[in-house]
């Protein structure tokens, strides 16, 4: 099974990366495969790579309902 989870953009970096946060976590991550990236925004992440862009409000109830399921 593969799991693709919401990261927070905490940095642009060169080459089409960015750095993310991940429940205060962070990791290097290709972001080629979006056109546009920002900082502040959440993005899909799933083995180094942003597939797409998502609401920050959908993250935190995402991000919020992984937590649960982990306890």
């Amino acid at each position: 099974m593969c799991l693709a989870v919401p990261a927070e953009v905490t940095e642009l970096l060169a080459d089409d990366m960015a750095r993310v946060s991940l429940d205060g976590v962070t990791k290097t991550i290709s972001v080629a495969l979006l056109d546009e990236v920002a900082v502040g925004d959440y993005v899909i992440l799933h083995v180094g790579h942003a597939l797409a862009r998502i609401d920050a409000e959908e993250a935190r109830r995402t991000l919020a309902l992984l937590a649960e399921v982990g306890r």
